[in-house]
C-alpha cells in the first residue's frame, strides 16, 4: 500500500468515526431555537439526545454481526442511507416526539459508521500498522467535541437550527460517496456466519457472567453517566440556567472537554507508578466526591457560572482518567471473545448513558442541581459496584500499559 493510498484510506475512516459525536454535539446550542420552534421546553428537547444513545446501544451489536455475516460495505450503506433519511425528517420535525423517534433511527445509522472503521482497520492495515491507525481515528474522535459545538453554534444563530441536520445530511452523503468511490470491500460474505439468536446469546451470556467484566464494565459505565448527564444537561444549565448565547455555549463546551479528552491521555504516565484498578477507583471516589460539592452548591444556590464550570471540570476529568482503564480491565480476560466483549461493553455504556441523560429531562428549571443529583448517585453505585465486584474476581486480569494508553486516545 503506497503511504498516500494508507492517509487516504485513513481520512475516509476517520471521517466515519466523526459522524456519531458530531452527530451528538452539533445541535446542542440549537437546545432553546428547537423547543422554541416545538413549543416544547429544552429538558423534552433533551430526551431526543437519550433516544440517540439508544440507538447507538442498540446498533453497534446489530451492525456488529451484519458485518461479519454479509461483508462491511453493505450493512454500512444501509446504516448512511438511513442515517441520511432520518436527518431529512429531522430538518423537517413539527413536534418533539416525532424529533426523538428521528433521533433514533439517525443513530442506529450512525452506529454503522461507529462499527465499520473499528473492523476495517483490522482488515485492511496490517498488525504492526493498526495502533497508529487507530490512533489517528481517535484524533477525530476527540476533536469532535470541541469542533462540533462551535459549528453548530454559528450554524444555528446565522441559519436556524434546521442547518445543523442539513449540514449533518451533506456530511453523510459526501461520506456515502466517498465510501462507494475508494473504500474496498474489506471482508468478503461469510455464508458459515449464521445469525441464531441462542448461539449468539450465549456467547454474550458467557462474557457478562465473568467477575471482572461485569465488575469493571458496571463501574465504568456508571461512571460515564456522569458525562452522558452531562452532555444532556450543558445547553440547559449553561444557556437556560446561566444565560450564555449560543456561541459562548459552544466555546465552553468545546473548553470544557478537554477536561476528559486531555487527561485520558495522562494514563501512560499513571501506569507507571500505580495499576489500572486503582485508578478506577480513585477515580469513581473523586467523581462522587465533585458530584457531593456540585450536589450541595446547587442545592444551596450559592455556586455561579464560574464554580460551576470548574466543579463539572473537574468531574469531566475523573470520567476521563476513569473510562480508558476500566475499559481495559473490562476486555482484558477476552483473548478470542474480544469483539463479543466489545460490543456488550458498548451496550451497557450507551444504555447507562441513555437513562442519565434522559433523567435530564426532569431538570424542571434546575438542570444544575439535577446533574448534581445524578452525577453523585451514578459514581456513588459505581463505586459500591467496583469494590464488591472486586473481591469476587479470584485472579485479575491486568490489561498491557499499551492498551490502556489506546483506550485513553
Amino acid at each position: 500500500m503506497t503511504k498516500r493510498r494508507h492517509w487516504f484510506l485513513v481520512l475516509i475512516l476517520g471521517s466515519l468515526t466523526a459522524l456519531g459525536p458530531f452527530s451528538i454535539d452539533m445541535y446542542l446550542p440549537g437546545f432553546p431555537q428547537i423547543a422554541h420552534a416545538l413549543r416544547t421546553t429544552t429538558g423534552e428537547v433533551s430526551r431526543s439526545l437519550s433516544s440517540f444513545f439508544i440507538g447507538l446501544a442498540v446498533g453497534q451489536v446489530l451492525y456488529g454481526l451484519l458485518m461479519d455475516r454479509f461483508g462491511r460495505k453493505r450493512p454500512l450503506y444501509v446504516g448512511l442511507v438511513l442515517y441520511i433519511a432520518a436527518s431529512i425528517g429531522c430538518t423537517f420535525a413539527r413536534s418533539v416526539e416525532g424529533l426523538i423517534a428521528l433521533r433514533f433511527l439517525q443513530a442506529l445509522g450512525s452506529a454503522a459508521a461507529t462499527v465499520a472503521p473499528i473492523a476495517m482497520v483490522r482488515d485492511l492495515f496490517p498488525v504492526k500498522d493498526s495502533a497508529k491507525v487507530f490512533a489517528s481515528l481517535m484524533i477525530v474522535v476527540a476533536a469532535s467535541p470541541m469542533l462540533a459545538p462551535t459549528a453548530g453554534g454559528y450554524l444555528t444563530a446565522a441559519f436556524g437550527w434546521q442547518s445543523v441536520f442539513v449540514v449533518l445530511l451533506v456530511i453523510a452523503v459526501l461520506i456515502g460517496v466517498g465510501v462507494a468511490l475508494t473504500l474496498p470491500e474489506s471482508h468478503v460474505r461469510d455464508h458459515e456466519f449464521h445469525l441464531r439468536f441462542r448461539p449468539i446469546a450465549s456467547s454474550f451470556a458467557a462474557v457478562a457472567r465473568e467477575p471482572q467484566f461485569y465488575t469493571y464494565a458496571g463501574g465504568g459505565a456508571l461512571a460515564f453517566a456522569g458525562l452522558f448527564a452531562y452532555v444532556a444537561a450543558s445547553p440547559l444549565v449553561f444557556m437556560e440556567q446561566f444565560g450564555l448565547s449560543g456561541q459562548a455555549y459552544s466555546w465552553t463546551f468545546a473548553l470544557l472537554s478537554i477536561g476528559f479528552i486531555g487527561f485520558s491521555q495522562l494514563n501512560g504516565i499513571l501506569l507507571r507508578y500505580v495499576r489500572s484498578e486503582q485508578i478506577v477507583v480513585w477515580a469513581l471516589a473523586g467523581q462522587f466526591g465533585v458530584g457531593v460539592i456540585l450536589l450541595l452548591g446547587a442545592s444551596g444556590g450559592w455556586l455561579g457560572l464560574g464554580s460551576a464550570t470548574g466543579l463539572i471540570f473537574l468531574m469531566l476529568i475523573c470520567v476521563g482518567l476513569n473510562y480508558p482503564n476500566s475499559t481495559a480491565l473490562s476486555l482484558a480476560p477476552f483473548a478470542k471473545k474480544a469483539g463479543t466483549a466489545s460490543a456488550l461493553m458498548g451496550t451497557i455504556q450507551w444504555g447507562v448513558g441513555s437513562l442519565s441523560s434522559y433523567g435530564m429531562g426532569f431538570a424542571h428549571g434546575r438542570p444544575l442541581l439535577t446533574l448534581a443529583e445524578i452525577v453523585a448517585l451514578a459514581s456513588a453505585l459505581g463505586l459500591v459496584v467496583v469494590l464488591a465486584g472486586r473481591r469476587g474476581i479470584a485472579r485479575p486480569v491486568e490489561p498491557e500499559a499499551a492498551a490502556v494508553v489506546a483506550m485513553g486516545h
